[in-house]
């Protein structure tokens, strides 16, 4: 008789498949669950995530609610004004049959756009997933309720104000790879330093 596979395992399984886009053949090594079961495990996971995504991932409602986020990764990461880090994730798929291109990504393979912002303690704030691979980060972004409302300026963001007597007139900011926009609220690296 084979012993069930804990929720735990099941958990670990699917959030190592989804941090690495890794096929079912390659997890088997370090999951030690087989590919058919991971073919099952995974997408039932998935499933059961989004169920309870509400309860979990909160979204900040109130300018309160930012500037607490805020405090966080001033006291955590010593960056004041932070009130999120953003970034997408290519996960692997087999692509639809007759889908030709739709899902191709810049990387050679076919996948799908994990969009995600988290707080200073790694707790998402935003998931957004289901866009095809070959849309850039930026362009996933820009296709959310999220863009829209922060473009808008109907989040609730703190207004900018003074940091410390040198650093006037700060704006809140999320932090972000090269691939998304630049605009105000989000901050990415300089080229060349």
């Amino acid at each position: 008789m084979r012993t069930a596979i804990c929720p735990h395992e099941r958990l670990t399984a699917t959030l190592r498949f989804l941090a690495t886009g890794q096929p079912y053949e390659c997890l088997k090594y370090s999951t030690r669950i087989s590919p058919q079961s991971l073919g099952q495990i995974i997408p039932d996971t998935c499933v059961a995530l989004y169920k309870v995504q509400q309860k979990y991932i909160k979204f900040p409602n109130s300018t309160e609610k930012w500037k607490e986020i805020s405090k966080d990764f001033e006291n955590r990461w010593n960056y004041p004004h932070c009130i999120g880090a953003m970034d997408g994730k290519h996960i692997d798929i087999i692509p639809p049959r007759n889908s030709g291109s739709y899902y191709f990504n810049y990387k050679g393979k076919h996948s799908m756009v994990l969009l995600a912002i988290v707080d200073a303690n790694y707790r998402f704030l935003l998931v957004d997933f289901g866009t095809n691979g070959r849309v850039s980060d930026g362009g996933v972004l820009q296709n959310t309720r999220f863009y829209e409302k922060l473009v808008e300026k109907n989040l609730h963001i703190p207004p900018p104000n003074d940091v410390t007597e040198n650093f006037k007139n700060v704006p809140y900011v999320f932090v972000a790879d090269d691939a998304f926009p630049l605009i105000t609220e989000i901050l990415k690296p300089s080229q060349g330093i």
